[in-house]
């Protein structure tokens, strides 16, 4: 099974990997943290250890960090992040014995 080093080499995984950390750190409202928070369920589901930030919604937290930040850009950063935390659930998904 592939560790946090391994995340890299797939699409998506240096978000995965920046957000595990600032978790880690308690840096719950970056970016890359809010965005492990949204993907949670899957990641847990893959077999990820994410801890529970207790975040009420971390999608609408995510979405007003990066309006912050972006102003009207948000929507197409906030649906770009989406995609890539997706294809990186697809591709480690792909790594796990069946």
């Amino acid at each position: 099974m592939p560790n946090a080093e391994d995340f890299a080499a797939l699409p998506g995984g240096d978000l995965v990997a920046a957000g595990l950390a600032d978790l880690a750190a308690g840096r719950a409202g970056t970016a890359e943290a809010l965005l492990v928070c949204v993907a949670a369920p899957r990641l847990r589901a893959l077999g990820l250890a994410v801890p529970d930030t207790g975040h009420g919604d971390p999608e609408d937290a995510l979405y007003a960090r990066l309006a912050a930040e972006h102003g009207d850009a948000a929507h197409g950063r906030y649906n770009a992040l989406r995609r890539r935390a997706v294809s990186f659930a697809r591709a480690y998904a792909a790594l796990l014995p069946r």
